[in-house]
């Protein structure tokens, strides 16, 4: 940050009085500029038939990770909820009708400043399709998954909560929240 947004003065940035963390501080009217942890929220939407589970996931049309595969997903937008975030960004990457349930998991990613949110969901049907964000949309089995070609950790770990917490189902266990916290950054690609 350069510049207030309330007087476009400069900024720089100190420890405000009463406060331990660095802000940008305008030089001229003083206001206190705070940056907080950016959202991304999704869903696991799923289709099960013969007793086969499969999930619905997206290969990246867009940077950053381009043609790899993620769980829909997105930056949440002002005057919406959580469920509603991810409802609107499964919409809008996999084109997909869905019934929403559970929160699934939360996964802190400090060092992006990011927080990933999941929903569990089910699909109302199969017509979905490729949104712009999209290359391709398409159903995996847990074996089919591809695995090496994963977007981001956050959707690894989410995978592996998900189909691990669906065999505990199958026994009579509930489906539980997941958090985990993600310290270590991506290898940057070649």
């Amino acid at each position: 940050m350069k510049f207030c947004s309330d007087c476009a003065a400069p900024v720089e940035l100190k420890i405000p009085a009463d406060d331990t963390r660095e802000r940008f501080v305008c030089t001229s009217c003083g206001a206190i500029h705070y940056q907080n942890p950016k959202m991304v929220v999704g869903s696991i939407p799923v289709w099960e038939e013969n007793g086969e589970l499969k999930i619905l996931l997206c290969k990246r049309a867009i940077a950053p990770r381009y043609g790899y595969w993620t769980l829909p997903a997105g930056f949440m937008e002002n005057n919406e909820t959580t469920a509603q975030a991810a409802q609107r960004e499964t919409e809008e990457e996999a084109g997909a009708n869905i019934q929403l349930h559970d929160l699934f998991s939360i996964l802190n990613v400090p060092h992006v400043h990011q927080v990933h949110l999941f929903y569990r969901a089910t699909l109302l049907d199969l017509n979905y399709a490729a949104g712009v964000e999209s290359l391709a949309v398409q159903l995996f089995s847990e074996k089919e998954i591809p695995w090496d070609d994963i977007a981001f950790p956050t959707i690894s770990y989410t995978l592996k909560f998900f189909f691990e917490n669906y065999r505990r189902t199958q026994k009579g266990e509930c489906y539980r929240l997941y958090a985990h916290d993600i310290f270590k950054p991506m290898q940057q690609e070649g």
